[in-house]
């Protein structure tokens, strides 16, 4: 790596870090149990269905009052299942990289309504089927990974890219992450986007 890279990624950690722990300062610590809870079940089950996505609209504060929420409650759970459980599948393969199983995830859960486009509650999803491996992403993630001089694109295919970065970012951490997790570089960028410098 050359040494315009290695400043870059010193002073995104000098941003993470602190942020990270702004927010595990800020946030109640019972705020993650409702993902964790899905998370737990997904591993039981392989999938999730109409109740676990419903639970993880309220965890990202999302408005159910949508098309695409109607049209998935048409659904039978059974289906939804069926599509969820290959997305779990996909980002749970030790096959391929964080970044292909993300892509492979994501692609997935396309086929179910209101996920053809945006990332936010896909990424929740994907997330809670491997909590250790996946991240989540939403706006103030971009905010963040904006200001902090990172590209990530809105193309599709965004979610793969994100977590190519996120690897990237974990692989150059310089000593300052040796034991974070995807999910715990998503909690510093989303705090860091909710909170700009």
């Amino acid at each position: 790596m050359d040494n315009e890279g290695s400043v870059l990624f010193s002073q995104v950690w000098n941003v993470l870090v602190p942020a990270r722990a702004a927010y595990l300062d800020s946030v109640s610590p019972h705020y993650d149990e409702i993902f964790w809870e899905v998370a737990q079940r997904v591993e039981r089950t392989g999938s999730l269905g109409k109740a676990e996505i419903a639970a993880l609209v309220v965890w990202k504060r999302l408005s159910a009052q949508t098309r695409w929420v109607t049209a998935l409650m048409s659904m039978p759970d059974s289906e939804v299942r069926v599509i969820t459980e290959q997305a779990v599948a996909s980002v749970r393969d030790p096959e391929l990289s964080r970044g292909e199983a993300a892509r492979a995830g994501r692609g997935a859960i396309s086929e179910l309504p209101g996920f053809v486009k945006g990332d936010a509650l896909a990424s929740a999803i994907l997330t809670s089927a491997a909590p250790m491996r996946m991240a989540v992403y939403d706006r103030r993630v971009q905010r963040a990974i904006d200001s902090l001089g990172l590209t990530l694109t809105d193309h599709p295919g965004r979610y793969g890219r994100y977590m190519d970065l996120l690897d990237t970012l974990l692989e150059h951490d310089g000593g300052a992450a040796d034991d974070w997790t995807a999910r715990d570089v998503d909690v510093a960028l989303y705090w860091a986007g909710k909170n700009p410098q």
